[in-house]
């Protein structure tokens, strides 16, 4: 009875977004940036070192690792300082080398979206002023860490979001900077905001073509990680951010998925994920999200509930966090689960 009443709910709920796609829900649609980074064209087109570049549109992660491995520091460097945007989000290059192209790029622009990220010191990992921009930053050592974890986001997180000071615990580097401090030595976290968010509660929140795209980019990301030799990472996946990770779980090579917040993973279980990952999930009684029909409805919503018991995921203690945000704040049980996940509990 009660899932019959929840289905009814989110067949009321399709109808009234479909209703509403004339006035604010389709104001909020966003165009997914999907494709090679920034500068491509010009990239192929080099022939600065008499050789063919990687196609960064059709190269795997191993392969442009191979490519950069037999460059020399002089060649790597003319290639960073021509091409910036490319070299800095090239899945499978050096992660100092993009560390290094991405604040050369940053510190080229003259978005004032991007100045707090140009700073001294920061290690952003990808870069992309695409749409509403998409950033990566790690908190660590990533080269010689033990334990890898990598935030993804939910809705209304961009360049220009990432860090913002209010909500500090809803955003990439709030969360990734909390899992950070909360975890030993050894470890490196990196906040991803590497997809377009949905912007509101629009029909791109109760859709998944985002998050499809999304799952693209983060499957990418994550290759890259590995072609550089780093630990097969935790991924911990936040409100819309879980959608995301759902969709990629096959492909992602985690040791570890961590939902909280979730509005469903388009799985019915975590068989569904098809995925060797422990699956994890996070859900506080004052979050928002408990309220969203955890069903798929003429195309509408995510699915099941994760942290629902038949869904099968591992449960992670929640009672103490507040709200849809407040599940890395410090001092709550969930962080300290999240920690304990992050450096390899095997529970």
């Amino acid at each position: 009875m009660r899932r019959f009443a929840r289905t009814l709910a989110a067949v009321a709920l399709a109808g009234a977004v479909v209703a509403g796609t004339t006035g604010w829900a389709s104001g909020t649609t966003q165009r997914a940036v999907t494709g090679p980074p920034p500068g491509s064209a010009s990239w192929r087109a080099d022939g600065v070192l008499s050789r063919e570049l990687p196609d960064p549109g059709s190269a795997t992660a191993a392969q442009v690792k191979v490519f950069f491995a037999g460059l020399s520091a002089r060649e790597r460097q003319i290639l960073l300082e021509r091409h910036p945007l490319v070299v800095g989000n090239l899945d499978g290059a050096p992660l100092e080398l993009r560390y290094r192209a991405n604040a050369r790029a940053l510190r080229a622009s003259h978005d004032s979206r991007y100045t707090r990220l140009a700073a001294s010191g920061r290690q952003i990992l990808a870069f992309d002023p695409r749409g509403r921009g998409q950033v990566a930053e790690v908190f660590g050592d990533l080269r010689s860490a033990r334990h890898v974890s990598v935030v993804v986001p939910g809705s209304d997180i961009d360049a220009g979001t990432f860090d913002r000071r209010n909500d500090v615990y809803g955003t990439p580097a709030g969360m990734a900077q909390s899992l950070y401090a909360e975890t030993a030595p050894g470890s490196a976290v990196i906040a991803w905001a590497g997809y377009t968010t949905p912007v509101g509660l629009g029909l791109d929140a109760a859709t998944g073509g985002l998050a499809e795209a999304g799952a693209g980019r983060l499957t990418r990301f994550t290759e890259g990680l590995a072609a550089d030799g780093l630990p097969s990472p935790v991924v911990f996946c936040h409100s819309y951010g879980s959608v995301v990770c759902g969709l990629a779980a096959p492909r992602l090579g985690a040791t570890d998925l961590v939902v909280l917040g979730s509005p469903g993973m388009r799985a019915d279980d975590v068989a569904g994920l098809r995925t060797g990952a422990r699956v994890w999930a996070a859900k506080d009684d004052t979050d928002w999200i408990d309220d969203v029909p955890h069903v798929r409805v003429a195309g509408l919503g995510h699915g099941a509930d994760p942290a629902g018991e038949a869904f099968g995921a591992r449960r992670v203690p929640a009672e103490d966090a507040k709200g849809h945000t407040g599940y890395f704040a410090p001092g709550t049980d969930s962080l300290r689960a999240f920690a304990a996940i992050a450096e390899g509990d095997s529970r």
